[in-house]
């Protein structure tokens, strides 16, 4: 049986890897919108690709690093909430 206090576990569980996993993603493109930002103030260049191309490029670059981290970490979770599914139906 799912008590209430089990089904916060297992959602808060959910919600702190997803979190975890956003910020690996986002976390170094934020970094390195701040430096392109604070490049562009300094030399007073406003070009929008020099402000996107970046971010992009570190988001993709994480996501090739940390990609089988990420995908591990999915899928445990995924096991984890299977688990107690099989364990609540018999």
């Amino acid at each position: 049986m799912m008590t209430p206090e089990a089904a916060t576990t297992l959602i808060a569980n959910a919600v702190y890897i997803t979190g975890l996993i956003v910020c690996v993603l986002i976390v170094p493109s934020l970094i390195g919108g701040l430096l392109v930002s604070i490049f562009q103030a300094a030399t007073q260049i406003n070009e929008q690709m020099l402000s996107f191309l970046p971010r992009l490029l570190i988001t993709l670059a994480m996501l090739i690093f940390a990609g089988t981290w990420i995908l591990q970490t999915l899928s445990d979770l995924f096991v984890e909430i299977f688990q107690l599914a099989g364990s609540l139906v018999g």
